[in-house]
């Protein structure tokens, strides 16, 4: 098992993911579904946080993980078709941190 940062893991895949841009969709999973763009990302997306899901219920804690590298992957795929970076998302983190779940919830809502 590696002892990386999550975040480099994470990092070096949306950079595999961003090189795939305007690839071969035939030879590349990655560019195919970059090519479809928000639409068939989305698609994929929710199919696989179902799979998480159907994994908690019913498959155990090794299937919620090797579901939720599926979710992570595709979510940021969704991010590079977006023209979001990690960091974006990091910082967002950060603003919220030590902010009530509940308080920030309701400050989206008004």
């Amino acid at each position: 098992m590696s002892t990386d940062n999550p975040s480099e893991v994470l990092e070096r895949l949306f950079k595999v993911i961003e090189s795939r841009k305007g690839g071969n969709a035939d030879t590349s999973y990655t560019a195919r579904l970059l090519d479809g763009g928000a639409p068939k990302i989305g698609k994929k997306l929710s199919e696989e946080a179902a799979e998480v899901t159907i994994a908690a219920l019913s498959e155990g804690k090794d299937a919620v993980a090797r579901e939720s590298a599926d979710l992570l992957y595709h979510l940021l795929v969704m991010w590079a078709a977006m023209g979001i970076a990690p960091e974006d998302v990091y910082a967002e983190l950060n603003k919220r941190e030590g902010t009530s779940g509940i308080d920030e919830k309701n400050s989206r809502q008004k």
